[in-house]
């Protein structure tokens, strides 16, 4: 079985609505938003992160500019 699945259960749509909420609880309405803009950008640093590691590395970061 896989270990997530033991460790989480089956999450349906009761348990995803109490997260939401929990969330909301703890943060508040107005914080929502810039949590997800914070998580945005890291995902997206992430992203060109990982595309500079994929390129050939025989260009220096000045001539990419």
């Amino acid at each position: 079985m896989n270990t997530l699945t033991i460790f989480l259960g089956m999450i349906g749509g009761p348990q995803i609505i109490i997260i939401v909420v929990v969330i909301l609880l703890l943060f508040g309405g107005r914080k929502i938003p810039e949590l997800m803009r914070g998580l945005g950008s890291g995902i997206k640093e992430f992203k060109d992160a990982t595309k500079e590691d994929d390129e050939p590395s025989g260009k220096t970061e000045e001539e990419k500019k």
